[in-house]
């Protein structure tokens, strides 16, 4: 039975949305280690980049996937949502600001490069845990000259691309700041049951 006060339809959809995130953060684990220099850091720092990242990387990931579609979500290829659904599980909020992101990277019609800031999002996090800064500030380095290497390979005529690119940057960060609360919140009320990597990296973030 679902707590009182809560429908079981926006129970059903948040359940679903964390069991899709359960399941996608074990991708993203295993896809950190493929970012060039991100295994050159130690092991605690890893883990508090990805602690500190998890949800902006999660979002860059249904953005991506929703390119194609006009005003959905594609959180995955069988779980969409619109406007209409995202409201009625409390998730109208959420919808509006990703697809804020989702409108901005078609007008710069982004394609393979979403990437790259995936792996920015990673390195650029806000964790007060790094041990290595230096080593951190390597990585940042790196990525940021992978990015300018594929503007100026693919988009040289456009120079200010990649400032765009990076000013959506903080709308991320905040999008992905204001998730985490409201899923943490969830959390507390106990409404919406949730696996235990979702609930530790929920639980390291806030």
């Amino acid at each position: 039975m679902p707590p009182p006060g809560m429908p079981e339809g926006d129970i059903k959809a948040l359940t679903t949305l964390c069991d899709l995130a359960d399941r996608e953060l074990v991708v993203i684990i295993g896809w950190a280690k493929h970012i060039p220099g991100f295994s050159n850091l130690s092991l605690g720092d890893q883990m508090s980049l990805l602690q500190s990242a998890w949800m902006e990387i999660l979002i860059l990931g249904s953005v991506h996937r929703s390119l194609p579609h006009d005003d959905k979500l594609v959180y995955a290829e069988d779980y969409i949502m619109d406007e209409e659904r995202s409201r009625l599980a409390g998730l109208l909020e959420r919808y509006r600001a990703i697809l804020q992101l989702v409108h901005s990277y078609k007008k710069l019609k982004v394609k393979e490069e979403i990437v790259t800031l995936k792996a920015l999002a990673l390195a650029n996090s806000d964790s007060m845990y790094i041990e290595d800064l230096e080593a951190v500030q390597k990585l940042q380095d790196l990525l940021h000259e992978a990015l300018q290497d594929y503007e100026l390979s693919q988009r040289h005529e456009k120079p200010w691309r990649i400032r765009k690119l990076l000013l959506t940057l903080p709308l991320l960060r905040q999008t992905a700041a204001k998730a985490v609360q409201h899923f943490y919140s969830l959390k507390l009320q106990g409404k919406v049951p949730m696996h235990k990597l979702f609930l530790e990296m929920l639980e390291a973030k806030v």
